[in-house]
């Protein structure tokens, strides 16, 4: 009994110790695992390495993403930036002309100022000088608002080159634009006097502007020749000035080869180039008349110059100018066969007599070898060396019906360096 006993006894005593250090095993286990795996063995989060991994391709791949959208992001930038430099551009050269304005114009404004201000004394002699530039008018754009915006995007401060044309003109309007845009002039407008043209200048990405209809323009301008075109201008002007814009009026039968409005002088209602070949025909001289029957008195001085081109002058918006357009415009309409030119001309340099009032406008000449008209180029420059060396700035093409192919000659001599693309053409017309 006694030996059963401690049998037993010593049976569960190693059980009791098994079972303790089983115990004991389980809760070191569990504490290396506790450590180990802290969210548990069956956690759904990754190991430290897998979350790792994860990471690093999560990171690569947004990387990627961050990279296109960087590049996009870029891209959009440089346009931005790119339309915001043309934009720069455009307004560093609208305030260098603005400049330019305003320093020529110092003089001008203070002359005005000077004589409509209170009446004052003259001063020393030889310093006494009277007012040359009539201020400019208070625009309207009530007048013609759908010209005004479009004047808005094209004109360089507030001044412009403006040709009216038809189709039967289209030929020599093509070498006109082509010559404006190598020479790099941005303020230019074609007035369209038909359909035609309106497509034409469209296709050729040239500024355009159709009016509105009117019967008698639209006539004119769909069936007129040249000088019935030519006579349309001055009623078409007119909204131009009012609206405030300098305007340098232009044939199609010009070549240009420099910007005109840097050797402008702005100092006159009306700035024209002259019919004339020299410097007296140009700018005027003392004519003496022989009447012999006369005796003593046979000889009587008058004064000549030669008419002013009106198929290229630059005209302000002053009272004065729209004054003479008014004036010309309606001469050609109460008076039959009558030239522009002439009107035009009479209309600028009549003085006041009895029965007439005189147009008190301030008027220079250009130029005459700047603005060249083709008398003086085909009788005279092409022949002389040193005069062939001389470059214009505009070839008007007005002395000879042969207009295309001298305008093309005009081209060859000036823009493509062919010496005797002028030699073929007699100095007159055929």
């Amino acid at each position: 009994m006694a030996g059963g006993r401690r049998e037993k006894n010593s049976q569960s005593s190693i059980r009791g110790s098994r079972i303790a250090i089983a115990i004991g095993i389980g809760v070191v286990a569990g504490c290396i695992f506790a450590f180990f795996f802290p969210n548990g063995f069956f956690s759904s989060n990754p190991p430290a390495q897998v979350r790792t991994l994860s990471k690093s391709s999560l990171e690569v791949d947004l990387s990627s993403c961050e990279s296109t959208e960087k590049i996009n992001m870029l891209k959009t930038d440089i346009m931005r930036l790119s339309e915001k430099n043309g934009e720069l551009k455009k307004q560093v050269r609208e305030l260098n002309e603005k400049l330019r304005l305003a320093e020529q114009g110092k003089d001008h404004a203070q002359e005005q100022f000077m004589v409509l201000s209170e009446p004052h004394k003259a001063g020393p002699f030889g310093t006494v000088k009277g007012l040359r530039t009539n201020p400019t008018i208070l625009p309207d754009e009530s007048v013609n608002p759908r010209l005004a915006k479009i004047l808005a995007e094209v004109a360089v401060g507030k001044e412009l080159i403006v040709a009216l044309a038809n189709s039967n003109v289209k030929a020599m309007l093509e070498v006109w634009f082509t010559s404006i845009k190598k020479v790099g002039i941005p303020n230019y407008l074609v007035v369209a006097l038909d359909d035609v043209i309106v497509d034409f200048c469209k296709s050729n990405d040239v500024p355009v502007y159709k009016r509105d209809p009117d019967k008698v323009v639209d006539s004119v301008g769909k069936m007129g020749g040249n000088h019935a075109v030519s006579g349309l201008k001055f009623r078409i002007l007119r909204e131009f000035l009012q609206l405030g814009y300098s305007v340098l009026l232009s044939d199609v039968d010009i070549v240009y080869l420099q910007n005109p409005f840097d050797h402008l002088y702005r100092d006159s209602d009306v700035e024209s180039m002259s019919d004339g070949h020299n410097n007296m025909t140009a700018y005027g001289y003392n004519d003496v008349f022989d009447e012999p029957a006369m005796g003593w008195a046979r000889y009587a001085h008058t004064m000549r110059i030669w008419v002013y081109n009106s198929g290229f002058f630059y005209i302000r918006p002053t009272i004065p100018s729209i004054e003479l357009l008014d004036r010309v415009a309606d001469r050609m309409a109460r008076q039959a066969n009558v030239w522009d030119q002439a009107v035009f001309n009479e209309e600028l340099f009549f003085p006041s007599h009895p029965d007439y009032v005189g147009l008190h406008a301030a008027k220079r000449t250009m130029d005459f070898y700047l603005f060249m008209n083709s008398k003086v180029l085909f009788k005279t420059v092409r022949k002389d060396a040193n005069l062939k060396k001389l470059k214009p700035v505009i070839v008007h093409v007005n002395y000879h019906p042969d207009k295309l192919s001298r305008m093309l000659a005009v081209v060859e001599f000036y823009v493509n360096g062919k010496q005797d693309a002028l030699d073929s053409f007699p100095d007159g017309s055929a």
